[in-house]
């Protein structure tokens, strides 16, 4: 126990201490939190041995808070309506960024199942990440931001119906299996979509209370529990927290919002050092270039798709480009997948080559989020200097 907590406490400290070089230099702290995880993960200088399960349960919550926050910031109607009209964009998304990974499996002769895992890989953006950039740049009242948004649910309620049609691939499931999967999934979806759209004030009814410490407890245990329950049900657990964030709107969302917050900051950080800790920097050379080949093409094809998003929403060209950065991190569900794929025999370079695409993207995104606003701006000066 005493080694347990001088690791955890080392974790938290260094985050700390991270956090202030970020705070410090103007820049975001998840570049440095991934990086502080791939040095002290499996191959890296000094492994951790102790505090590994509270790290991989702290990852699993962060990205549950990071995603019941984003809720908060919207009510029922406007997921509605978002969803409505985000159908096109979100086809499109899923067209675009599943098409490189398909292609890269088929030319490097890995078969049809791996093409469709490595599909999945190259198209979903991390929900997580994306979350924290937002938040960190001050965008959440941007007018791209609900486009942002709702291909990052239509993300992810494509990948309630991905899942299982990959899960039968892998293990040579028959039609009837994977129909059920798919059913039970959808099922659940529907029952969560209901009750947050439909019977939101019972949802606040429930969790309000006067006393802070009772409200925090039943927001976070609500949460976590919807999550884990639809996770359970073959659904990303992201869908769940969201949702019950927009099923708490109102005065109450405020409280909620500023009770969750510092949990979510220390339980977000705690995600992306998990990440680093699964990421064998041995296993990455190998595949490091097709990895930046894909990285690239992920880097258009996401940027392309958060300015149509924009566009569509009527937003300004600084919003559009805002709002395709801010698309281009990937995290911990592509690694879910590619993890599923190798678990059941596929292609064994199939893990490595995720886990490095990943790590580009992830610590590429945040930079590229920053450095949106101040090119938008270059790119305008310049177009008025050639003006005049």
């Amino acid at each position: 126990m005493t080694s347990q907590l001088i690791e955890l406490g080392a974790i938290i400290l260094g985050l700390g201490l991270l956090g202030a070089v970020s705070v410090r230099f103007s820049i975001s702290p998840i570049p440095l939190y991934l990086l502080a995880g791939l040095a002290f993960g499996s191959g890296g200088i000094l492994p951790l041995t102790t505090s590994e399960e509270f790290v991989s349960l702290g990852a699993e919550v962060g990205v549950i808070l990071l995603l019941f926050t984003l809720g908060l910031e919207y009510t029922p109607d406007e997921l509605v309506a978002t969803l409505r009209t985000s159908a096109p964009i979100g086809l499109a998304d899923l067209a675009l960024n599943a098409a490189p990974g398909a292609i890269a499996a088929v030319l490097l002769g890995w078969g049809p199942v791996a093409a469709v895992a490595l599909a999945g890989v190259t198209c979903v953006t991390s929900s997580g990440i994306t979350a924290k950039v937002i938040g960190d740049l001050g965008w959440l009242g941007n007018r791209e931001t609900p486009s942002v948004l709702s291909v990052l649910v239509f993300e992810d309620l494509a990948m309630a119906a991905y899942l299982p049609i990959l899960t039968a691939l892998l293990a040579g499931a028959g039609l009837l299996g994977g129909t059920l999967t798919l059913l039970i999934a959808a099922a659940t979806i529907s029952v969560i979509l209901w009750v947050a759209l439909r019977h939101g004030t019972v949802v606040e009814r429930f969790v309000a209370s006067p006393s802070q410490e009772v409200l925090l407890l039943k927001v976070l245990g609500l949460t976590v529990l919807v999550a884990g329950l639809a996770e359970q049900l073959q659904v990303s657990a992201a869908v769940g927290a969201f949702l019950v964030g927009i099923a708490v709107s109102g005065p109450l969302a405020h409280d909620a919002r500023q009770l969750i917050t510092p949990l979510r900051d220390l339980f977000a950080a705690v995600f992306f050092v998990f990440f680093g800790l699964h990421t064998d920097p041995t296993e990455l050379p190998p595949v490091v270039g097709i990895a930046a080949l894909l990285a690239v093409a992920g880097i258009l094809t996401k940027s392309a798709t958060g300015w149509l998003a924009a566009r569509r929403a009527g937003v300004a060209r600084t919003g559009r480009l805002r709002a395709g950065t801010a698309l281009v991190p990937r995290g911990e569900f592509n690694i879910v997948i590619a993890g599923l794929a190798v678990t059941a025999g596929g292609n064994s370079r199939l893990g490595p080559l995720a886990a490095a695409y990943v790590l580009i993207l992830a610590v590429a995104g945040p930079l590229l989020a920053r450095a949106a606003e101040p090119l938008a701006q270059a790119v305008r000066m310049r177009r008025s200097t050639a003006g005049s």
